[in-house]
């Protein structure tokens, strides 16, 4: 059962990973306004706080945490840089943060349906689902 908890858990840190790296974007293009840039800091370290979280967990359960983000991630940031060279940085950022929170939170959706999760792998879950909907919320009022 454990093995299985492991493969969800490290796909989602992927990604989760991926959204600390958004916000950090998006941290460095907003134009100078602090009290933003300070949000996106805080909402970054409370996806690194979860990402170490999770790692840990699956260490404690046997398994060896995934360290890096996801492939799709950097084509993602990528394609962001590219369309930002044709609109604003801090929409184009804005725009793809609002994607990212959205596909982070269909990605653990999908892994909550798997009711053979151990009740700490559903509670993480569960939590870096409510981050997920939380920052699309966000990004969506800023957009």
């Amino acid at each position: 059962m454990s093995k299985r908890d492991i493969k969800v858990l490290n796909s989602i840190t992927k990604t989760l990973i991926d959204s600390c790296q958004g916000y950090e974007t998006c941290c460095e293009v907003s134009d100078d306004d602090y009290s933003l840039q300070q949000e996106f800091k805080r909402r970054e370290q409370e996806r690194r706080d979860l990402v170490a979280e999770i790692q840990m967990h699956v260490r404690k359960i046997g398994g060896d945490p995934e360290e890096d983000g996801s492939m799709a991630g950097a084509v993602h940031r990528g394609f962001t840089r590219f369309s930002s060279l044709f609109r604003d940085d801090e929409k184009a950022a804005i725009s793809a943060l609002d994607d990212g929170e959205e596909h982070l939170a269909e990605k653990i959706e999908d892994k909550l349906e798997d009711d053979e999760l151990l009740p700490q792998t559903r509670e993480l879950l569960q939590k870096a689902h409510s981050s997920a909907k939380s920052g699309e919320s966000f990004a969506e009022m800023l957009d």
